[in-house]
């Protein structure tokens, strides 16, 4: 069975609203959906839970749809941020997109030693993460906030969150957290971390280096699966 259609609104969301969509949301239900006049669609806006809808209108410059019912009230999500040094154009659509699915609640590029990537279109990196979102039934998008320097974000960094920074052949396992716990996961770029940069890192109290184990992962791959650590629960095998 196909999932249902859903759309992220940035207005609020109760019984009887009438809500606009943008120009292209109209144009992705009436030329990508086929969708007319009547359809359902299931919105949200990542605070008032999800809610299911019907097209009043189609046009060129938005569609208006009619709120009629909640189908979810608001769930809490995990309090996890993704701190990553940009890698190309597309690792960084999949970590965008995978940590979206994933959970992530904050994604954050950095700029590092090794970092490669001097610009972003993050315009383009906030559709993906709000497609994700749409296709894997959250709640709410993650924020994206613009790239900036490792030593500016660790300098005003909120001291209650912990960060835990993935390392290369370091013997340290990641650390249990709690699901409740603020934390926030510092993946490095190809190449990994330059030594006064670790050096550095270890100095901070809320800081703590680990490991993913003996293999050498890709960046993109070591950012999925701490995220995947930190959000997903732990089933019984």
């Amino acid at each position: 069975m196909p999932h249902a259609l859903r759309l992220f609104v940035s207005t609020p969301l109760f019984a009887g609203a009438r809500v606009m969509t943008s120009a292209a949301q109209a144009h992705y239900l009436a030329h990508v959906m086929r969708r007319s006049l009547g359809a359902p669609v299931r919105l949200f806006n990542g605070r008032d839970g999800e809610w299911q809808a019907q097209i009043e209108a189609l046009e060129r410059g938005g569609a208006r749809l009619l709120v009629a019912e909640q189908l979810r009230t608001q769930e809490p999500e995990p309090d996890v941020w993704l701190l990553f040094a940009p890698l190309k154009r597309t690792a960084n659509e999949l970590v965008v997109e995978k940590a979206t699915e994933l959970g992530a609640a904050r994604l954050m590029p950095v700029r590092t030693a090794f970092t490669q990537t001097e610009r972003l279109n993050l315009e383009r990196l906030r559709a993906i993460a709000t497609e994700a979102a749409e296709q894997s039934e959250r709640l709410s998008v993650p924020e994206i906030a613009p790239m900036r320097p490792l030593a500016a974000v660790l300098e005003d960094w909120p001291q209650t969150r912990r960060l835990i920074v993935f390392a290369e052949r370091l013997p340290a396992p990641p650390p249990s957290v709690k699901r409740d716990q603020p934390v926030a996961l510092l993946v490095g770029p190809e190449g990994g971390f330059a030594a006064a940069e670790l050096d550095g890192l270890r100095r901070h109290p809320f800081v703590h280096v680990a490991s993913l184990g003996s293999r050498i992962l890709r960046a993109e791959t070591a950012a999925l699966v701490g995220v995947a650590l930190l959000t997903l629960p732990c089933p019984s095998l």
